[in-house]
């Protein structure tokens, strides 16, 4: 993140101070530091949060950073300082702190002040806005403020215990300054929480320090029993005390420089630039939906109700499928591991290689069959054969209509699946053989090699079976059908397009009858009108025929419940308001 994180400190002799900073390299140091290269890194540590390689030691350094300055110096002059550090943080002579991110190549460097003129002044407006005229009620607490041309910051304030200060406590801030305001906005509530937790972290310290202080020489009293003295005077005999004095930790500047650097890093890790080309499809919403669901269910699983599930009646999800007599290929030996590949090169590929493979005619049934979502049953001993045939005819639904048994010992009813994968023995009731809701691809042994013509390599053919489609309603050739079905036939047909553009089709023809299905969903289900109206809507949509109907009607249980919650709150909220008029 482009970005600084600075320290600042309100002390009672100079006014608002920057302590300290940490900000981003995105290039070697430059050579206005102080000739600014990096060398002899003698204490190095692996920061566990952010994976940045810290360095304590630079060459050399500019003056801003602790040694003698001059008039043309960006940092504040030695008079201004403090006697007893209370604005200083590194000592004079320290070199700074500089991490490594490995995985960039960016560079977080830590010093008490910018080393860039430009940056120095932008620091300081910051520091002093902080610390006088932008704080919150209280004094205490997150605040945002600045412009285009001198960045905007989150600023975080807080007080720390200190038995000699004037009402036992100094004033801090904690700043964040970057020039997108947009960005640092969106990052407040990760802002806030880190900060606040730096923040509890230093208080916690600096409590630890007052009480024991506090135990062995109280200063209420003492202040009490002391001759009035005026202000001033006791000011510039009271000079602040070093953060590291108030919370008895050394190696505070180095924690602190981790802190910033990985906060740094992982504020610009937490948020990522993603291309949305207009809304979400039905399809994005119904799959995150979907994950939200299984996170849930996750959550709430117990080793020991995995194990209770009953064994007879395989886990089916909407537009997922969990093979319940599948092979794990893990426990496979290894002596079969050729058998294994050779065998899952006879898959099928896309819908265009389905189509070959199966015949025009006997494609044309099937694909009716899975548009109208009948059940759709494939009987064959290759497991992978009929994995790759569901997932290529799944690519006709959206993803709310698919429901997938992918392998099963037993046959299951509709209502479980739409997409049901049998072993060859298994036994299908008559009534579902002659219905004319389902249909049945069985894959036998090809009785001769020459069955089919070698479309593609001998290895990747699928010239050693023989497909058999047998529906109770077969669908007659001169049939219409609905009207995707006949697109995506025209599709696949059309040998100038490439599979990729045939891809595309399906998900340009699925959102255009996905929008149809809407506007049916909230005509029918949502507005209640009557069915000459809906037979109005139907025609002007282009879908009055019989098997547009069924599909439109089949497709609806496929909606996002995003999408049906948001049609119903639309609906109820006018109602709501008049009756409240």
């Amino acid at each position: 993140m482009n970005a600084i994180v600075a320290l600042c400190h309100f002390c009672e002799l100079h006014g608002p101070r920057t302590l300290f900073c940490t900000e981003v390299l995105h290039s070697p140091l430059p050579q206005g530091a102080g000739s600014g290269d990096i060398s002899g890194q003698n204490e190095q540590a692996e920061d566990e949060e952010g994976g940045i390689q810290m360095s304590s030691r630079i060459r050399s350094h500019s003056p801003a950073e602790g040694a003698s300055a001059d008039s043309s110096s960006p940092g504040p002059k030695k008079s201004d300082m403090c006697e007893a550090s209370g604005c200083r943080s590194l000592a004079g002579g320290h070199p700074g702190y500089v991490s490594h991110d490995k995985e960039t190549s960016i560079k977080y460097v830590s010093h008490q002040h910018p080393n860039h003129p430009q940056l120095f002044s932008i620091v300081r407006q910051a520091c002093v806005r902080s610390l006088s005229c932008e704080v919150c009620p209280g004094r205490e607490g997150p605040i945002f403020f600045g412009d285009e041309q001198h960045g905007f910051v989150f600023s975080h304030t807080f007080f720390i215990k200190d038995s000699l200060a004037r009402g036992f406590q100094r004033w801090y801030s904690i700043i964040t300054i970057m020039m997108d305001r947009i960005y640092l906005i969106n990052s407040w509530p990760f802002l806030l929480g880190k900060i606040r937790g730096i923040i509890d972290e230093l208080q916690g310290k600096a409590l630890k320090v007052f009480e024991a202080e506090q135990f062995g020489c109280p200063q209420r009293a003492q202040r009490m029993n002391t001759a009035f003295t005026p202000f001033l005077h006791q000011r510039n005999g009271n000079a602040a005390r070093s953060l590291t004095s108030l919370t008895n930790d050394e190696n505070l500047w180095a924690c602190l420089h981790t802190s910033f650097a990985w906060l740094l890093k992982a504020c610009g890790s937490r948020l990522t630039e993603k291309l949305l080309e207009g809304a979400p499809t039905e399809d994005t919403l119904v799959q995150m939906e979907k994950l939200a669901d299984l996170k849930e269910e996750s959550e709430g699983w117990d080793g020991s109700e995995e194990e209770e599930k009953p064994s007879s009646q395989p886990d089916v999800v909407e537009g997922q499928e969990l093979s319940k007599s599948s092979p794990e290929p893990s426990l496979m030996p290894d002596c079969n591991s050729w058998n294994v590949a050779h065998r899952r090169l006879s898959v099928f590929r896309s819908l265009r290689h389905m189509r070959q493979v199966l015949g025009a005619s006997a494609f044309r049934m099937l694909a009716w069959h899975v548009l109208m979502g009948n059940q759709v049953i494939w009987k064959a001993r290759d497991v992978d054969l009929v994995q790759s045939a569901f997932d290529v005819l799944r690519t006709m639904l959206p993803v709310g209509c698919v429901r997938i048994i992918p392998y099963s010992d037993q046959y299951e009813e509709a209502y479980r699946c739409n997409f049901l994968g049998l072993s060859p023995h298994v036994q299908i009731p008559p009534h579902i053989l002659s219905s004319e809701f389902a249909v049945l691809v069985e894959v036998r042994a090809a009785t001769r090699s020459s069955l089919y013509p070698t479309l593609f390599d001998d290895e990747q053919s699928l010239n050693k079976y023989e497909f058999v489609v047998t529906s109770g309603s077969p669908v007659a050739a001169d049939r219409v059908g609905p009207t995707i079905l006949n697109k995506i036939e025209a599709a696949l047909t059309n040998q100038n397009l490439s599979v990729d553009v045939v891809d595309q089709c399906l998900v340009c023809l699925k959102e255009e009858w996905m929008n149809k299905v809407k506007v049916l969903f909230k005509f029918t289900k949502v507005d209640s009108r009557p069915k000459e109206d809906t037979q109005k809507l139907l025609s002007i949509l282009g879908a009055a025929e019989e098997d547009n109907v069924k599909l439109l009607k089949f497709w609806m249980t496929g909606l996002s419940k995003t999408y049906k919650s948001h049609l119903m709150s639309t609906v109820r909220s006018p109602t709501s308001s008049e009756s409240r008029n």
